[in-house]
């Protein structure tokens, strides 16, 4: 199942989630997963909570492959920010 997102501002976003409980139903919590990743690669993402999906209890999954993939074998570049010059011009507010 592929559940909606919920939005920036929703309440189930700024309240604390819940521990899951240890009497929680196996089977109940393992469709949870696997939906939960149904909804994470739906919305083409890398991780998921479970508050992002309206459930207030602890818990995420992540899939960690798109940031290892490297199509040509090699690692990628990386660059440096610029640094500030203190001889740049500047503009008044």
């Amino acid at each position: 199942m592929i559940y909606p997102i919920v939005a920036f501002g929703d309440p189930v976003l700024k309240t604390p989630a819940k521990d899951i409980s240890a009497d929680v139903d196996a089977l109940e919590l393992k469709q949870l997963i696997a939906d939960m990743y149904d909804t994470m690669y739906h919305a083409r993402g890398v991780g998921l909570a479970a508050p992002q999906i309206g459930r207030s209890v602890r818990l995420f999954v992540i899939d960690s492959a798109p940031m290892l993939d490297d199509e040509d074998g090699e690692d990628e570049e990386t660059t440096e920010a610029p640094s500030a010059d203190e001889n740049a011009p500047r503009t008044k507010p």
